[in-house]
């Protein structure tokens, strides 16, 4: 039996990737987890109950409340770790995780949400003009320099990468001049199901984590504009932000159980999701429950959405793309105007979705699906050992 480690870039909520993590626990139950910083009992009971270890930044005051505070010292934390006696390390990496230092003899393969967006990508979103103090914007051009060079560079520590999608291999592609297996991650179409009785709902819905690049700012304005009511539940770093901006229409709830999460996906009229994601499981959860989304067109949606493009906006190219069986609508230009005449167009155009329909196109995503692909790469990648 191999000794497997895996290393996960911080455990602080409920996320996307932390519900890859939970897989990762039970495909590996004797493997330990390495992170810069737990916060405990801030994720689900499978990941809190393994052998969790963390980094220096763990021990720094305020450095769980303020993590990302401390972005130019994770490059040093990740490569702290001691992983001799591993046989394999599985990284779940969305910033540092794949930097681990590994001996000669060890595979590591990472499974890559995105190269470290905070420095590629999503910079300006992060640190462009106006988000951060002087201090923030004088120095971070140089630290972002730094932190391109440590992230390419580490890169070459990883022998496998696997990509949560399409989106992300052509990242790893262009960033680190690597090809990637892409394996989607998994949605739990066991918990996540539509109600016994399907009704029409009297709300949107929208449920992130309060990040820039979420863009939950286009949302809120929105939906005050168009008088029509949106609950979002989530919180995060723009919490007091959101919160602010809104108003007679829009309700802010905090995060909830996965449970109480379903009743709401049972619930709405559609999902919005006005983000670009690397992948999005939220949006596959909402159609696992039957429900269209209402998303912005890039990123992984692209890959778990069949969306329809509004009639008064279609393009001879986007309309090769109209589908015929639709599991959401599509709006091309992330702000508010576009994002109302996708949510005007849906209101008119409820009777094109099927909930059926909707539910199967999530069923192909489940995580017995994510559970076998994964398994037999690491099997193959390992030449068939037992790991």
């Amino acid at each position: 039996m191999k000794k497997i480690a895996i290393i996960h870039d911080w455990l602080t909520g409920m996320r996307g990737g932390e519900k890859v993590l939970e897989i990762f626990c039970e495909l590996f139950p004797d493997a330990d987890i390495f992170t810069l910083i737990h916060v405990r009992g801030s994720v689900s009971k499978i990941i809190e109950e393994r052998r969790i270890r963390t980094s220096f930044l763990q021990k720094i005051p305020l450095a769980r409340e303020r993590y990302r505070s401390f972005l130019p010292l994770f490059p040093l934390a990740i490569e702290g770790f001691d992983l001799r006696g591993y046989d394999v390390v599985v990284s779940s990496s969305h910033c540092v995780a794949k930097g681990v230092l590994t001996s000669p003899a060890t595979i590591h393969i990472c499974y890559c949400h995105t190269p470290m967006r905070y420095v590629w990508e999503q910079y300006n979103t992060y640190f462009g003009d106006g988000k951060k103090g002087p201090v923030s914007r004088f120095l971070m051009p140089a630290i972002a320099h730094y932190l391109r060079m440590w992230d390419v560079a580490s890169s070459n520590r990883v022998d496998y990468f696997v990509a949560n999608s399409h989106n992300v291999a052509n990242r790893i592609k262009k960033h680190y001049k690597r090809t990637a297996e892409v394996i989607h991650p998994p949605v739990d179409c066991s918990l996540y199901t539509p109600a016994d009785t399907h009704k029409e709902g009297d709300y949107y819905l929208m449920v992130s984590a309060f990040a820039p690049y979420k863009r939950i700012d286009i949302a809120v304005g929105a939906f005050e504009k168009l008088g029509l009511p949106l609950i979002i539940i989530g919180g995060g770093q723009e919490e007091e932000q959101i919160r602010k901006m809104a108003k007679k229409h829009v309700t802010c709830i905090g995060w909830q159980s996965s449970e109480t999460l379903r009743d709401y996906y049972r619930g709405c009229k559609a999902l919005i999701f006005p983000g670009e994601e690397d992948f999005g499981i939220v949006p596959l959860e909402a159609q696992a429950c039957g429900k269209p989304v209402i998303a912005f067109a890039k990123g992984g949606v692209l890959e778990t959405v069949r969306g329809l493009f509004p009639y008064s906006e279609t393009t001879p190219e986007t309309a090769q793309k109209q589908p015929e069986s639709p599991t959401g609508v599509f709006f091309q230009e992330q702000t508010e105007e576009s994002l109302m005449k996708a949510v005007k167009f849906f209101e008119q155009h409820t009777n094109l979705f099927d909930p059926l329909a909707i539910r199967r196109n999530a069923e192909g995503f489940d995580c017995q699906i994510f559970k076998e692909k994964f398994k037999r790469h690491v099997e193959r990648l390992c030449n068939g050992r037992d790991v």
